[in-house]
């Protein structure tokens, strides 16, 4: 069992899956890992992905120190980019098993295109 911010968890997976749980945690870090991005940026990589969604889990993963949003306010228009963290960085070999595995099922199926990467 684990506990962390007064919630239990009783095993490390679920554990795991608080921080990159769901549908889109895990897509949104593949795309952070290579560089920062812009919101507009990380809606073009996934466009299936709506403004709603996507905000709210940029603010979860924020939250949960994943990544940092850093707004610059220098000159107009406002910019706003995100990026791991440190603690986010640490997800990184994990990201890539994931992905991994995505490309030799994806390498296994016949109905599967590659379509981009970072």
């Amino acid at each position: 069992m684990y506990k962390i911010e007064d919630k239990i968890y009783p095993c490390s997976t679920s554990l795991t899956m608080k921080f990159i749980g769901g549908k889109w945690k895990s897509v949104i870090l593949i795309h952070l890992k290579c560089r920062s991005k812009r919101y507009n940026e990380l809606r073009k990589d996934i466009p299936t992905i709506t403004e709603r969604t996507l905000s709210l889990q940029l603010k979860q993963l924020e939250d949960d120190g994943l990544i940092s949003r850093r707004v610059y306010t220098k000159k107009p228009p406002l910019k706003v980019e995100y990026e791991l963290t440190d603690f986010g960085k640490t997800l990184i070999p994990v990201l890539d098993a994931i992905s991994a595995w995505g490309h030799q099922v994806a390498g296994e199926s016949k109905d599967v295109e590659r379509v981009a990467s970072c």
